[in-house]
């Protein structure tokens, strides 16, 4: 999409703007107004954006918790239980690639 160049609101010309998008390395191209706040979304770059987005793995913030005097653990979100159907009891495998992954891999 050609930088549209005037506000189809107020009339001011459109600044091009290349918006970073958490979780996204490529950016969306936004054409904003500085006068009256107007902004559009250039169809192309948005897509390659969400679509790089569904490809992401899933990551949430979780914090390690003292179990005991010499255990540590996660708790799991009700969102990763209820999407891979995870139930009390359940066996997993856990590796170690490196310093700073933990795999788990479900039975």
């Amino acid at each position: 999409m050609e930088n549209p160049n005037k506000c189809p609101q107020c009339g001011a010309r459109l600044r091009k703007v290349a918006v970073s998008v958490w979780g996204a390395k490529g950016k969306a191209i936004s054409f904003q107004c500085p006068k009256c706040d107007y902004f559009e979304f250039d169809p192309e770059s948005s897509i390659k954006v969400v679509e790089e987005l569904k490809h992401n793995p899933l990551q949430i913030k979780q914090t390690v918790v003292k179990l005991s005097a010499d255990r540590l653990g996660i708790y799991l979100n009700s969102h990763i239980v209820r999407s891979l159907n995870i139930k009390k009891g359940a066996e997993v495998y856990l590796s170690v690639p490196d310093k700073k992954h933990i795999l788990i891999e479900l039975q």
